[in-house]
């Protein structure tokens, strides 16, 4: 299936170093998806200085049809007005019909200057997309092959679905870990462009002069086990036995935004609408009352147990195992039972 009247699915990859994000991977895999189902190409746009042939290869391999490399030593490390000038004169020369970022510290700070500048819609931080049909109300035209983009919205009381009802290119930020990451397939081919970079010296205005780097020690993303605790846990001491559970098993520490506003865990931990989101075998969430900021990030995990006093807690509604008791009788058992099972 082909369709000339409309333009490819763009996905901005995000790289430093010579290190693919995750998230970008994981835009190319839906980015495919997307563009599958319009019938048209899925293209990433690689900025950087020194890009090797092996990442542009793994990105044909997670499903780009196409690859643009912007290689200019002034792109080696992230600058937002340079990287802007060289996204949208390609958005200008190309015009795709949907561009994906992912919403990094890096996708939130050039998506917006590339969507003002071509006075295009952006919607942040979404956790679905899909292609569907869509009726303007305003003209009661009925818009064929538009973009949901659904994100939390009102503190994430409610889920929205937004649509551009302008021209394109729809725009999006996507959170890391909401898209599933599908395997690649070895030996696709792909093409690539090598783009001209042309800047001034107003666009190199801002220097790099020293950088530091601090890599996380929590990987909550790569975790298959993450016992996570919540304000019902009742305090810092208490949630100790969190971690204590979580030593024992094996698991990643993970915490509510609640619990992380406590003080008692970092927000390194942190997982929901405003944290990580994750998709363990198995989630053991404490304490945790399960409001839909929080259930935003964990939902997708494989098995989920939920230990919480209040029987009438939403966390039970997506659980798989529920445990109605007070964590100070339930957690210690489990951590005997397990001891006593190795």
């Amino acid at each position: 299936m082909s369709n000339d009247t409309i333009g490819p699915v763009w996905i901005y990859i995000e790289q430093d170093g010579g290190k693919l994000a995750d998230v970008s991977l994981e835009l190319v895999c839906k980015g495919a998806d997307l563009a599958r189902q319009l019938g048209v190409r899925t293209e990433g746009v690689v900025c950087g200085a020194g890009i090797a042939p092996e990442l542009v290869g793994t990105l044909h391999a997670h499903g780009c049809d196409h690859v643009y490399v912007a290689d200019h030593p002034a792109l080696e490390h992230f600058s937002a007005v340079p990287y802007q000038k060289v996204l949208v004169g390609l958005i200008e020369a190309h015009r795709p019909n949907i561009v994906l970022f992912g919403a990094t510290h890096v996708g939130r700070s050039l998506a917006p200057r590339v969507a003002s500048h071509l006075r295009a819609g952006l919607t942040a931080d979404c956790t679905a997309l899909r292609i569907d049909d869509f009726e303007d109300k305003a003209t009661r035209r009925v818009l064929k092959n538009k973009l949901m983009q659904i994100r939390p919205a009102f503190g994430g009381n409610i889920i929205a679905t937004i649509v551009n009802s302008w021209q394109d290119p729809q725009m999006v930020t996507v959170r890391e870990g909401v898209m599933a990451l599908t395997p690649p397939q070895a030996g696709r081919k792909g093409s690539v462009s090598q783009v001209a970079v042309d800047l001034t010296e107003a666009d190199l205005a801002v220097t790099l002069i020293e950088r530091h780097r601090q890599s996380s020690e929590v990987n909550l993303k790569g975790a298959q086990i993450i016992v996570s605790g919540g304000y019902g846990v009742g305090s810092k001491e208490n949630f100790r036995l969190v971690t204590q559970l979580a030593e024992t098993i094996g698991a990643a520490v993970g915490a509510s935004r609640a619990a992380v506003d406590a003080g008692w865990i970092d927000h390194d931990h942190q997982v929901g609408q405003t944290g990580v989101t994750v998709r363990p075998r198995l989630y053991i969430a404490v304490g945790i009352s399960g409001s839909v900021q929080h259930r935003a990030g964990m939902s997708e995990s494989a098995k989920i147990i939920a230990i919480n006093s209040d029987a009438d807690a939403p966390i039970f509604s997506i659980a798989d195992y529920g445990i109605v008791g007070d964590l100070n009788v339930v957690i210690p058992k489990m951590i005997k039972a397990c001891k006593a099972r190795v």
